[in-house]
């Protein structure tokens, strides 16, 4: 087995849920970019996120014959942002690295956000920038997440963000002090502040396996990160509550003016139906918009770890 020296320059977190079939090509490619930069002192930490297959088997076999590989076994699939934060609370570099296993995040830019740390960058994220194989339609609600959300945000959001980021030591030792039980770490991270700047890349395709994110769980991860990072929905329900009862109080004083003033019939049966029925559509949406973020609170309140560690194999 190799050993490893007493102080680690950089880490690698690896947030993994059943990636056997990449586990040992990423291995190779980090390996082999950790001799292009001549980092002697480094670490691999695996974060099996509740794998069902031979993932966690295989980051066993390569912690044997290299120290430099370390994992975290979770008690089951905690989510990808959990385990990201299960990394970064146990990674030990000056500088750490995440990035995702499935080796669409190139290993060989690594160099790249190594040398801007070098040069005084506390945080070097990566954008993504989607080549003409890309989809449409997720091409369509990619840009339309951001769009959105940078809309709601506090702080803006660049798009194509990915959580492919190197973070300093003293960013990471921030992060340790978020306790959220709805993580999102592309939106906490620019709020931080410090030293950031942006490389962009173009994702490669994956090597073995199929992606995790379904359009639900997509479609879930973008509510999260709305209502994570601003209360403005909140807001917007009450101006949209606003404008509809000013709507109806109009409507009143005008069927009141017909009754009182003119002998025309108010009719319109139909029209009135659509109109409660639009009407009460707004107000489910209101009380689902307020729903989520009583949700949170509720699970907040809790107070329940983010992530539980089965097993754990670190030195």
């Amino acid at each position: 087995m190799l050993n490893k020296s007493a102080h680690i320059e950089l880490s690698i977190v690896i947030p993994t849920c059943n990636e056997e079939g990449n586990i040992l090509p990423m291995y190779e490619r980090l390996t082999t970019v950790m001799n292009e930069i001549h980092v002697s002192n480094f670490e691999f930490v695996f974060v099996d996120d509740g794998s069902s297959d031979q993932s966690l088997s295989n980051i066993q076999e390569l912690r044997a014959k290299d120290s430099r590989v370390k994992f975290i076994q979770l008690s089951r699939n905690f989510g990808h942002q959990n385990a990201l934060k299960a990394g970064l609370d146990h990674a030990q570099g000056a500088a750490v690295i995440s990035m995702d296993a499935d080796l669409q995040h190139p290993p060989e830019l690594i160099p790249t956000l190594f040398e801007k740390w070098k040069t005084g960058y506390e945080v070097v994220y990566t954008i993504r920038k989607d080549d003409q194989k890309v989809p449409f339609l997720k091409k369509w609600t990619s840009k339309g997440f951001y769009r959105l959300t940078n809309k709601l945000a506090e702080i803006p959001i660049e798009e194509g963000t990915a959580d492919f980021r190197l973070l300093d030591r003293k960013v990471v030792d921030s992060l340790k002090q978020y306790s959220e039980s709805h993580l999102f770490l592309r939106g906490i991270i620019p709020s931080l502040g410090f030293k950031q700047i942006g490389i962009p890349y173009t994702p490669h395709a994956r090597v073995s396996g199929q992606t995790k994110y379904s359009f639900s769980k997509m479609l879930n991860f973008a509510l999260t990160g709305i209502t994570s990072s601003s209360a403005k929905p909140l807001y917007f329900s009450i101006y949209t509550g606003l404008f509809f009862a000013l709507l109806a109080f109009l409507y009143g004083l005008y069927a009141i003016y017909l009754a009182a003033f003119t002998s025309e019939a108010i009719t319109g049966w139909t029209s009135i139906i659509a109109s409660i029925l639009f009407i009460g559509g707004i107000q489910l949406i209101m009380i689902g918009i307020l729903g989520i973020y009583l949700g949170k609170l509720f699970i907040q309140s809790k107070n329940r770890p983010l992530y539980l560690i089965t097993e754990k194999e670190l030195d």
